[in-house]
C-alpha cells in the first residue's frame, strides 16, 4: 500500500493535501467510508493516474 503524505499549508500557493507517493498526483476519487466509534472516519482513496489505493484516518475535531 503506497504511503500518502500530507503537506503543510503554505502562503506561496504550494500544493496542499494528500499527494500519491507512487506517482505524485493529487487527484483521489473515495472507495469507501466506514464511520467508527469516537467520531473516527476511515476513508479508502485510490488515485485517478495511477489506481493505488491507501486508507486515510479522519476525526471530528469540535462539536
Amino acid at each position: 500500500m503506497p504511503r500518502v503524505k500530507q503537506q503543510v499549508v503554505s502562503h506561496e500557493r504550494e500544493k496542499v493535501g494528500l499527494v500519491c507517493r507512487a506517482c505524485g498526483c493529487q487527484h483521489f476519487r473515495v472507495v469507501y467510508v466506514k464511520h467508527r466509534p469516537g467520531g473516527v472516519v476511515l476513508r479508502r482513496r485510490e488515485c485517478r493516474h495511477c489506481g493505488k489505493r491507501t486508507l486515510t484516518r479522519e476525526t471530528v475535531v469540535g462539536g
